[in-house]
């Protein structure tokens, strides 16, 4: 039997997504021109919502009419998880506050803290070839790498940064891949933090 015209399948994706991309009524009211009592119907399951508006709802969210109108029971069982995508990190106030969040991220894997990562879009061209402008990296929340590892480090009240962070006995060193950048020592008389350490880089250069 298909799954089209079922009120409480299109609810339960509707909802799947709206979670994933942390995404509230009154964001998708807005961003779609939608009133919010016609998007509540939808989203308790009391009406089905009209072809155009499927497709324009999968277009906002990047997926096919299928994925909103299909059963996917067992599609659940591997939910998605989803991170703030930032484009920039500045020190001095909450980085992680609704107006920096540019987008979301997705990922497959199961994680147990997923309140702990954020993603950060790639801005200037110290990290290349490994990184280039506009890569995405995810980021794990953290005040503390080990040496060699790649961190997000803020300075003063600059925009983050993000290099490879060699530790020594009273300064570390923050280190680009374009050689081009010196290695940047930072002792306890610079105002710095890091705030996290990148886990994982969705590269796009390489496709191109």
């Amino acid at each position: 039997m298909s799954d089209l015209g079922n009120k409480e399948i299109f609810s339960k994706n509707l909802r799947y997504y709206m979670d994933i991309n942390q995404k509230t009524r009154n964001d998708i009211c807005e961003d779609l021109n939608l009133k919010y009592t016609t998007l509540t119907d939808w989203y308790n399951g009391n009406i089905y919502p009209r072809i155009d508006k499927i497709e324009l709802l999968a277009n906002y969210f990047n997926i096919k009419k299928s994925d909103l109108i299909e059963n996917k029971d067992n599609y659940y069982i591997n939910t998605k998880q989803a991170f703030p995508l930032l484009g920039m990190v500045k020190a001095g106030y909450n980085y992680l506050a609704n107006e920096n969040i540019i987008g979301y991220v997705s990922i497959d894997k199961k994680i147990p803290d997923p309140e702990n990562f954020f993603a950060l879009k790639i801005k200037g061209d110290s990290m290349q070839p490994i990184l280039y402008e506009d890569d995405i990296v995810i980021v794990h929340k953290q005040s503390d790498v080990e040496t060699g590892q790649i961190a997000i480090v803020l300075i003063d009240n600059e925009e983050a940064t993000i290099k490879k962070i060699i530790k020594h006995d009273d300064y570390i060193e923050l280190i680009a891949y374009n050689s081009y950048y010196p290695a940047r020592k930072l002792n306890n008389e610079v105002n710095f933090k890091i705030i996290g350490k990148v886990t994982e880089a969705r590269i796009k250069k390489i496709f191109e």
